[in-house]
């Protein structure tokens, strides 16, 4: 970390188990704690910057975790390359403008910045983000103390529920609600019975309806000029081209006129027999035409209805009664579907009841377990209440129908309360610490600030041994005033103030090193009287000695 406050130039190398950080009041403890809150996605302050300087930048670096840090976002992860082995955290905060956020070196939203920080570092204390005071995060903090007999049946409700989305998608599939489906199948019924009941013969039948119509509009005309033709070409009048004929005959040189005459006699003869024919045949029908006009209405309206022509009426007819199939198909399948779908749904929520019975059960178990381990941490009257929460079947959401609260009564006489309305920080940590030691689970990285307030003596011992404890399976960094905590440590880094020349004259400057051996004796002794004095030097190696046999 750079220009962070009172410190210029700081690099913390924290190992496995237990580091703690030590210091006197305002030598720059805080400081790191707030560092590693930016880390997280804490809002960034420009009163950060250290005075003169043009911006504070803080960065952090994990080893060894790959397959422990994953984003909502996989084409961010990849972006981001948070499959290696090592994650990089970085944020930088100017005096003027706004901080930037990094992962992996690429810039990122402090929002991104956050969910990573998030899965690696869980920081517990004053003023700090903490991932146990969700109530999603004490449900699954619930689950996980709860064991095989609440696995069991989150699986058996998640399995049930599993198969109630199944079916909504197969439902979802069919496409359209019930309701919907029925009034397009009305239609569709009716569409395909009214084209049936018109019973048409073929695309064609339209062109030979009209061509009958004007026959039988105009038979009345046909029929007298017909006759009236006939009359004027009588049988006098082919007789006498037959007579003009036989005159012809007799001049030898008139032949072509005679065969001409013949041939126009005979084709006469035939035009007068086709007229009669005509007039025969053109017989009035008023029924008949009215009937072909009934029908030829019919037909075009047909047309307006369902396509240009007959063809296009047949084949929008077709077509509808495939889509009137398929619904109809579909109906049945949505019924039985969504009979399925009820029936799991009722499966679903009797199997929710028993995840909340379980979890009840776990619940007073869990809540006794944490109120003992308070008692240890210098909380002898606290009072702990898990409180198990039902809400009303609904969507059937992912955990059950469950809230889980963790309730804390830290003094007598109150009542119990949520931990966020009720707990100091200390008691809020202390609190944290003994969920830690029950659940021993969470991210990799655990930080531990003002863990110790308002105890000593045996309980802050009884803190150092459970942070000790977590340390076995997790890195814990613990910022403490107390003695007794330092000594549980596997690594003991000092905070220091002092006044240091500068281009622009005197400056304070804190710095941080890791003590050990006589060094640790001395800040030990220094936490526990304020001097080094041989009785706090005896002190402080007493409870080295006794840390160390307790570690092993």
């Amino acid at each position: 970390m750079e220009n962070v406050g009172v410190i210029a130039d700081l690099t913390v190398v924290l190992g496995p188990g237990m580091t703690v950080l030590t210091g006197e009041t305002g030598a720059g403890k805080t400081l790191v704690v707030e560092a590693i809150e930016l880390l997280l996605g804490a809002r960034a302050d420009a009163g950060l910057v250290r005075a003169g300087e043009s911006e504070a930048r803080v960065e952090a670096r994990f080893d060894d975790v790959a397959g422990l840090v994953a984003l909502g976002s996989r084409d961010v992860e990849d972006e981001i390359a948070l499959d290696q082995d090592e994650v990089v955290l970085a944020r930088v905060i100017p005096a003027t403008g706004r901080s930037r956020a990094y992962v992996n070196g690429r810039m990122v939203p402090a929002a991104t910045l956050a969910e990573v920080g998030r899965q690696l570092v869980d920081l517990h204390g004053q003023h700090s983000h903490h991932s146990l005071l969700s109530v999603a995060a004490q449900r699954a903090a619930l689950d996980r103390f709860g064991g095989a007999s609440v696995a069991a049946a989150l699986a058996q409700y998640r399995d049930a529920r599993a198969r109630v989305r199944d079916l909504e998608s197969a439902l979802s599939e069919i496409g359209g609600d019930e309701r919907e489906r029925a009034r397009e199948a009305d239609l569709l019924r009716f569409q395909v019975e009214e084209i049936d009941a018109a019973a048409i013969e073929d695309a064609e039948e339209d062109e030979r309806l009209a061509a009958t119509e004007t026959s039988l509009g105009s038979a009345r005309a046909i029929r007298e000029a017909a006759e009236a033709a006939y009359e004027e070409l009588d049988q006098q009048v082919i007789d006498a081209l037959g007579r003009a004929s036989a005159v012809l005959h007799a001049v030898p040189t008139l032949e072509n006129l005679e065969e001409r005459l013949k041939v126009v006699q005979e084709a006469s003869s035939e035009i007068a027999r086709d007229i009669r024919h005509v007039a025969e045949a053109a017989e009035e029908d008023p029924a008949r035409l009215e009937d072909v006009s009934a029908r030829r209405r019919l037909l075009r309206e047909l047309r307006r209805k369902y396509g240009e022509g007959l063809s296009e009426v047949l084949a929008f007819r077709h077509a509808a009664a495939a889509r009137l199939d398929g619904l109809l198909s579909a109906e049945k399948r949505a019924r039985e579907l969504e009979r399925a779908r009820e029936e799991e749904f009722v499966r679903a929520v009797e199997h929710a009841g028993v995840l909340s019975d379980a979890r009840r059960r776990c619940a007073v178990a869990l809540a006794s377990a944490i109120a003992d381990e308070l008692q240890e941490l210098g909380m002898p009257s606290a009072r702990v209440a898990i409180d198990v929460r039902s809400g009303p079947p609904g969507d059937l959401p992912e955990h059950g129908f469950d809230e889980v609260e963790i309730l804390l009564a830290a003094n007598p006489g109150e009542p119990p309360a949520p931990l966020t309305r009720v707990a100091s920080g200390g008691e809020l940590a202390r609190t944290m610490l003994a969920a830690r030691v029950l659940l021993s689970d969470g991210a990799p990285t655990l930080v531990f600030d003002e863990v110790d307030a308002g105890i000593g003596g045996q309980a802050g011992l009884a803190v150092g041994r459970r942070l000790g404890l977590i340390a076995r399976e997790h890195q814990v960094l613990c910022v403490t005033h107390l003695a007794q905590v330092a000594a549980f440590a596997n690594a003991h880094i000092a905070v220091e103030k002092a006044v240091v020349d500068a281009r622009d004259g005197e400056r304070t400057v804190a710095a941080a090193m890791t003590v050990d051996g006589e060094r640790r004796v001395i800040e030990l002794s220094r936490m526990l009287s304020g001097q080094g004095t041989e009785k706090a030097l005896r002190h402080a190696e007493e409870l080295l000695a006794s840390a160390s046999k307790d570690r092993s």
